[in-house]
C-alpha cells in the first residue's frame, strides 16, 4: 500500500520530502529541496526516452486519468478540488496516485476566483505557497518573456538591423496581476535615448506564450529549440522575425532553466503532487506540463495512477488536451472525470443569472429537480464531446451542503441513462474518504478500458487552419464561422508562412459552449466569431480570439487583495482561501 505523508493544517511543518517522492516513485538524488516543504525535481528523474513515450508505453504501466467538467458557473465546480480527492481516494484504496495540476496564478488570487489549490479536505499543502510564489516559476516565465520584449525595442533603438516593420509586432509584455490599465499603452516616451515611441500593450503571465511553451516542453533542448521559433512580428519585406533572429533565445533559455523542473507538494492527507506551469483555459492551453506527467510516468509503479487537469469543461480544456498535449507527450488517458454540479445545471436551465463576486441567488438553492433537468442537456453534451474523443467519461457529482438529495439522484438517474459511470463525491467536507465511491468508479472505468487506449483528436495536422477552427467550432455547436477581414489576413499569411500545419486553440468565454458567456444550455443558432488571431509559432500553434474575451483581466470593484494580509506577530498570511 502507497505510503501516505500525515496531514498538516499549514506549511510550517516540516515535510519528509525524500518520502514523499518515493511515494511517487522519484528517487531521493532527484529531489532538490526548496524550503521545508516543497521541492524541486530534477529532469534526471525522466527516463530516457523520445518525445511519445507515456504512461501506456510497455506491459503494466499506469493509468492516465484527465479530471475536466461540464461548462463552469462563475464560481467554478470544483474541478480542482474533486481531483484532488480522486487522488487522496485512490491512496486510500491502497493505488498508487500521483496528481499533476497547474500552478495557481497570482492574477486570479487576487482577483474575484482566489486561489486554485483546493480548500477543505481535497487542497494542496503548503496552500499559501500554491498560490503566491512557490518556487519562483511565473516570475522567471515573466522576466524571460520580458527580456524578449526589451530586447526587440533595443534593437530597434540601435538601427533597427532586421528591418522589423514596428506595426507588425505581436510581443506584448507580461505581468502577473490583473491591470487593466495595461491593455493598450504606448513605451519609449521621452527622448531619444529613452527609446523607440510605439503602441504596445501587456497580457497577464498565464496566457504568455511562454508559459505555452513551458508547459509543453518535452526537455532542456525541446525549451531552447521552441524558444527560438518565436515570431515577433515580421520585417518590412515580409519575413518572419524570430527569437533566435534577435539571439535572446539562449539569455531566455538560461532564466527558464530551473523553471521547467517541476514542484514537488502534497495534498491534505499527503498524496504527491506535482506542480508546474499555469496556462490560462480560456485564452491558452489550460493544463500542466508535460514534463510533470512524463516524471510521474517515469516514477510510476504497474497499475498506478497519474492524475491531471484539464482546464474549465471539455470543450476547451479537453480539447486542448488532447489536440495538443498529448500530441507532444504521446501518453493517452484512460478515463476522463467530468465534474458536474447541482448549482451548474440549475444555471444551464436559464432561469437564473449568477455574477461573479456574489452570492447565489437565495431561489436557486430551493430544492428544484425540474430545474436540474432542464441544464441536464449541457452534461449530455459534455459527455458526448469526451465519447468523441475516445475516452470513457466517469461523471462526478460534486456535491454541496446546499444540495438537495433528489436533485443529485437526479444527475446520477441522467448520467446512468446516457451510459456513463456516475458518482457522488464530497472533496471538500470529507476528502479523500468522500471520493472512494469516485475511485472505484475510476478503477472500474480503466478495468473496462484496458491497455488498448487510443484517441481521436478533432481534426488532422494536414488540415488547414481555417478547417481546423470550423472543426473545433462544431465541436461546441456552431453553424459557422465568421472571421474580421484582418483575421481573415493573417491566416492566409500564416499558410504561406508555412505555418498551417499547426494545432489551433480557441480562446473564447469558458462560461457558455458558444462565444457569448450569457447562453446556458446547449445553445443553438450561432456563429463562432473570430476577432483576432495570433501566431505562437515556439508553442506550436495558432491562437484564434472570440468575441469580447480580453488576454489582460482587470480586476472587481472588490478584489480578492483586499481580504489578504499579514499577521505580523506570527507571519501567517491571513485571508488567502
Amino acid at each position: 500500500m502507497t505510503q501516505a505523508i500525515a496531514a498538516t493544517d499549514g506549511s510550517q511543518t516540516p515535510v519528509d520530502l525524500g518520502t514523499l517522492a518515493a511515494s511517487a516513485g522519484i528517487a531521493a538524488e532527484h529531489v532538490v529541496p526548496y524550503g521545508r516543504d516543497v521541492a524541486k525535481i530534477d529532469l534526471r528523474a525522466l527516463i530516457p526516452c523520445g518525445e511519445g513515450a507515456g504512461a501506456q508505453d510497455g506491459p503494466g504501466k499506469a493509468r492516465y486519468i484527465v479530471v475536466t467538467a461540464i461548462t463552469p458557473t462563475p464560481f467554478g465546480e470544483g474541478k480542482t478540488t474533486t481531483a484532488i480527492g480522486l487522488a487522496q481516494g485512490l491512496t486510500r484504496l491502497g493505488e498508487q496516485a500521483v496528481l499533476t495540476l497547474r500552478q495557481s496564478a497570482m492574477g486570479p488570487t487576487f482577483g474575484i476566483k482566489g486561489g486554485a489549490g483546493g480548500s477543505g479536505g481535497a487542497r494542496i499543502l503548503p496552500a499559501e505557497r500554491m498560490n503566491l510564489h512557490l518556487t519562483g516559476d511565473f516570475h522567471a516565465i515573466t522576466a524571460a518573456h520580458n527580456l524578449l520584449s526589451a530586447m526587440i525595442d533595443n534593437h530597434l533603438h540601435h538601427g533597427n538591423e532586421l528591418d522589423i516593420d514596428e506595426r507588425t509586432i505581436t510581443w506584448p509584455r507580461v505581468l502577473d496581476v490583473n491591470d487593466r490599465a495595461l491593455r493598450h499603452i504606448v513605451t519609449g516616451l521621452g527622448s531619444k535615448v529613452d527609446g523607440v515611441t510605439r503602441q504596445a500593450s501587456f497580457d497577464i503571465t498565464p496566457a504568455s506564450e511562454l508559459m505555452v511553451i513551458m508547459s509543453l516542453a518535452t526537455d532542456l533542448a525541446d525549451l531552447r529549440k521552441r524558444l527560438g521559433r518565436i515570431v515577433i512580428g515580421r520585417s518590412r519585406g515580409g519575413e518572419w522575425i524570430s527569437a533566435e533572429d534577435l539571439k535572446a533565445a539562449g539569455a531566455m533559455c538560461a532564466v527558464l532553466r530551473d523553471a521547467l523542473e517541476p514542484n514537488l507538494l502534497r495534498t491534505g492527507e499527503g498524496t504527491p503532487v506535482l506542480v508546474h506551469t499555469g496556462p490560462f483555459g480560456n485564452i491558452a492551453t489550460g493544463c500542466s506540463s508535460v514534463i510533470a506527467d512524463r516524471v510521474a510516468a517515469a516514477g510510476a509503479r504497474d497499475g498506478g495512477y497519474i492524475l491531471t487537469e484539464a482546464g474549465f469543461g471539455s470543450d476547451m480544456g479537453l480539447e486542448r488536451f488532447v489536440d495538443l498535449k498529448c500530441a507532444v507527450s504521446g501518453m493517452r488517458p484512460s478515463a476522463a472525470v467530468v465534474v458536474v454540479t447541482i448549482r451548474a445545471l440549475k444555471a444551464h436551465s436559464g432561469r437564473y443569472r449568477l455574477v461573479s463576486g456574489k452570492d447565489l441567488p437565495e431561489e436557486m438553492l430551493q430544492e428544484k429537480v425540474e430545474d436540474v433537468r432542464a441544464g441536464a442537456a449541457n452534461l449530455l453534451k459534455h459527455l458526448q464531446i469526451v465519447r468523441g474523443f475516445g475516452i470513457t467519461p466517469v461523471v462526478a457529482i460534486n456535491v454541496f451542503p446546499t444540495d438537495h438529495d433528489s436533485e443529485v439522484e437526479e444527475v446520477r438517474s441522467i448520467a446512468r441513462e446516457a451510459g456513463a459511470r456516475v458518482a457522488v463525491c464530497h472533496p471538500v467536507t470529507r476528502g479523500g474518504e468522500g471520493c472512494l465511491d469516485l475511485a472505484s468508479a475510476v478503477v472500474e472505468a480503466c478495468q473496462e478500458t484496458g491497455d488498448a487506449v487510443s484517441i481521436r483528436p478533432v481534426y488532422e495536422p494536414e488540415d488547414g487552419l481555417r478547417t481546423k477552427i470550423s472543426k473545433v467550432a462544431a465541436l461546441y455547436g456552431a453553424d459557422g464561422v465568421d472571421y474580421t477581414s484582418a483575421a481573415s489576413r493573417l491566416l492566409d499569411d500564416y499558410e504561406r508562412g508555412g505555418f498551417g500545419g499547426l494545432p489551433v486553440i480557441v480562446a473564447k468565454t469558458p462560461l457558455s459552449l458558444s462565444a457569448e458567456p450569457g447562453l446556458k444550455g446547449v445553445p443553438t443558432g450561432w456563429r463562432l466569431p473570430v476577432r483576432e488571431v495570433r501566431l505562437a509559432a515556439g508553442a506550436g500553434y495558432v491562437c484564434v480570439i472570440c468575441g469580447s474575451l480580453s488576454t489582460m483581466p482587470g480586476l472587481s470593484s472588490r478584489p480578492a487583495a483586499e481580504r489578504i494580509d499579514v499577521d505580523v506577530d506570527t507571519g501567517e498570511i491571513v485571508g488567502l482561501h
